[in-house]
C-alpha cells in the first residue's frame, strides 16, 4: 500500500489549509484512516480519525476547527483534513496513516507534509 500526502504549506494564523492523502494498493482491508502530527520536540499525536462508517474523532485541540473526511473508490482511497482557524501551535509535520483490519492489524504511514502557521 502507498500513501501520498500533499497540501501542506505556510499560512497566517486564522487561515485555512486542506491536506490530502491518496492511498493506493491493496486497500480493501483498510478500516480507519487518520491524520497525526508531530511538532519539533514533541511526540507524534493523533489529530483526527475516520472509520469505515465515516464515524470521526478529533483531538480536543482541533475540535470545531478541523474536519476529516474520506473518499473511497474501487482502487484508491483518499483522506482529507480541512484545517480552519489555524493557530501557530498547529505548526507541525502532518502524517496520514491507515489501519488495516486483522490479520495485518497495523498502521501504514505516509511521508509527512509540513504545515507552518505564522503569527
Amino acid at each position: 500500500v502507498q500513501l501520498q500526502a500533499s497540501g501542506g504549506g505556510l499560512v497566517q494564523a486564522g487561515g485555512s489549509l486542506r491536506l490530502s492523502c491518496a492511498v493506493s494498493g491493496n486497500i480493501f482491508s483498510i478500516t480507519e484512516m487518520a491524520w497525526f502530527r508531530q511538532a519539533p520536540g514533541n511526540q507524534r499525536e493523533l489529530v483526527a480519525l475516520i472509520g469505515r462508517g465515516s464515524n470521526t474523532m478529533y483531538a480536543d485541540s482541533v475540535k470545531g476547527r478541523f474536519t476529516i473526511s474520506r473518499d473511497n473508490a474501487k482502487d484508491k482511497s483518499t483522506v482529507y483534513l480541512q484545517m480552519n482557524s489555524l493557530k501557530p501551535e498547529d505548526t507541525a509535520v502532518y502524517y496520514c496513516a491507515v489501519l488495516f483490519a486483522p490479520p495485518q492489524s497495523r498502521w501504514y504511514w505516509g511521508q509527512g507534509t509540513l504545515v507552518t502557521v505564522s503569527s
